[in-house]
């Protein structure tokens, strides 16, 4: 069998995750709930993780990383716990149910919610983004790669235009956790989501919400904290004031170890470079001075986002950059002996004369 559906859940997790859970199960207690061997141990292993999650993820408050049982989980406790009744909330049309239902409750409680549209191709209208996010605008909600179509957002775009208007970004990570470069800080959420079983390869029921400093997202489940345990509320300080209840120690365990997997995994690649150095990706290269470009892509190939980045990328440095999208073509379908593989090289040929 050949598994394809990664962003439903990774198929094979390492050996390292099976033998994590394994030995929580066996020898762990509870993470703050006393200090017997087994409680600290489990107090130490939530800590590394969260502090594994924040490294992987551009975060440098691993004590703000907030567990959950999945990204669901974790996007509704930053939508329901940032938006009130007459608050206006803006996401887009490739947000996740997950999204999508706790904003439509909240419209149904006062709220007003308008989404970015996307274009045939799942392309986002940046022009309404700008147009939808007033001043005023309590959240702007972001998915980073559409589960469906695997475009990939502009963050950077979404932070400036939600901060200019006063807003908060909260971006869905649920399918670039551990499978592209996620850096929270440099993108300029004040919130994200992520889930632990797909790129992560960790167990299901893991996953998380990383909440900025200066951000208050309020308890939407109370109680079951280990420590202040009379007080009426939850507890103010990061994790405590979001964790409530028992906190799924075993799977963190297996978290926490495919978080080292994976840093062990992506060194051994990259050696001493950054993963953002263009000698990994082109996408991340100076292309200032670059010659006029034409880009040609099928509508069904899975380097489309690809390719929209490089364009834009190259037309922000002031290339001139064309980018041509075939309709329901693949990937290098110019070799195939087909019409529209004809009309792709005679397009070459006339943006060769264009510019010679």
């Amino acid at each position: 069998m050949v598994y394809l559906n990664c962003a439903a859940t990774s198929y094979r997790r390492p050996d390292c995750v099976i033998d994590a859970v394994v030995r929580a199960m066996r020898e762990l207690g509870s993470s703050g709930r006393g200090a017997a061997e087994g409680e600290l141990g489990a107090a130490r292993t939530v800590m590394v993780a969260r502090e594994r999650v924040a490294s992987l993820l551009g975060f440098g408050h691993p004590e703000r990383v907030v567990f959950a049982a999945n990204a669901t989980q974790a996007l509704n406790m930053a939508i329901l716990g940032t938006v009130r009744p007459g608050d206006r909330v803006v996401a887009t049309d490739w947000d996740h149910n997950s999204v999508l239902r706790p904003l439509h409750l909240l419209a149904g409680r006062g709220a007003h919610v308008d989404f970015v549209p996307a274009d045939a191709l799942g392309r986002l209208d940046y022009d309404a983004l700008g147009r939808l996010v007033a001043p005023g605008t309590r959240l702007v909600v972001c998915t980073h790669a559409s589960n469906l179509t695997g475009n990939v957002a502009d963050v950077r775009r979404f932070a400036r235009v939600a901060h200019a208007a006063g807003a908060m970004l909260l971006v869905d990570a649920s399918q670039t956790a551990g499978a592209a470069p996620v850096d929270m800080e440099a993108m300029g959420a004040d919130l994200l989501a992520f889930t632990g079983h797909k790129a992560l390869m960790g167990p299901q029921g893991t996953g998380g919400l990383l909440v900025a400093p200066g951000v208050d997202v309020r308890p939407q489940i109370t109680g079951g904290t280990g420590v202040l345990s009379f007080a009426e509320g939850m507890p103010d300080a990061y994790p405590e004031h979001l964790d409530a209840g028992t906190l799924n120690g075993h799977g963190i365990a297996g978290l926490s170890a495919s978080l080292d997997y994976i840093r062990a995994v992506r060194g051994a690649y990259a050696r001493d470079q950054e993963l953002t150095s263009p000698m990994l990706s082109p996408l991340f290269g100076d292309f200032r001075g670059f010659p006029p470009t034409l880009i040609q892509a099928g509508s069904n190939e899975l380097l489309l986002s690809d390719s929209v980045r490089l364009r834009d990328r190259m037309q922000a440095a002031g290339v001139p950059c064309r980018l041509e999208v075939w309709s329901d073509m693949w990937h290098v379908f110019q070799m195939f002996p087909i019409k529209k593989a004809g009309q792709a090289m005679a397009s070459v040929g006339r943006f060769l004369l264009e510019y010679t």
